[in-house]
């Protein structure tokens, strides 16, 4: 490998480490002639399927832009980053177990909304705005109203509720 610092030829491996997460392996290297220290990082390369846009268009997989989406849908919300990493993983997981050489992006996005919602409400609610492309206010009560109607027990205490409790004053909230 060649030094990033004096672009010399020949470094050598000073240590190897598996990340935290076991999906790359981490070398520290020294320059051989200048004897600066740098890390390069090591992963897998695995083929993933191609992915059919809504209007027939083919695109390779990226990784990218499943990570920009769920981020963006995720902004500002009580999610930890590592909650967000493991959730990534999984779906990379799943994506790569497809044998199919293709596979919808209709597909892709129920994946993604199926693991959103296990992070957070509201997440899944923005990225499901844009993913159905919801037209009206309508769209987002429907959404709202199964959530709250199918939501598992007491749900995450850091969420506040998507919809106003019966009885409550307009502008003050119930204690």
């Amino acid at each position: 490998m060649w030094c990033p610092f004096c672009s010399h030829e020949n470094t050598r491996v000073v240590d190897s480490r598996l990340t935290r997460d076991g999906m790359q392996i981490r070398r520290r290297r020294q320059c051989e002639s200048c004897s600066s220290r740098f890390n390069t990082y090591e992963s897998p390369e695995f083929k993933a399927p191609r992915i059919i846009k809504s209007n027939g268009a083919r695109e390779a997989f990226s990784e990218k832009k499943l990570r920009d989406g769920m981020l963006r849908a995720l902004e500002k919300r009580p999610v930890e980053t590592r909650d967000v990493e493991r959730t990534i993983r999984v779906l990379l997981r799943e994506i790569r177990s497809v044998e199919d050489a293709e596979i919808p992006s209709t597909l892709l996005g129920e994946w993604v909304m199926r693991e959103l919602i296990k992070l957070d409400q509201v997440a899944y609610v923005r990225f499901a705005s844009v993913y159905r492309r919801f037209e009206d206010v309508q769209a987002f009560r429907d959404v709202i109203e199964r959530l709250e109607r199918d939501a598992p027990g007491d749900g995450d205490k850091r969420q506040i509720s998507l919809l106003k409790p019966a009885g409550q004053k307009k502008g003050r909230p119930n204690r």
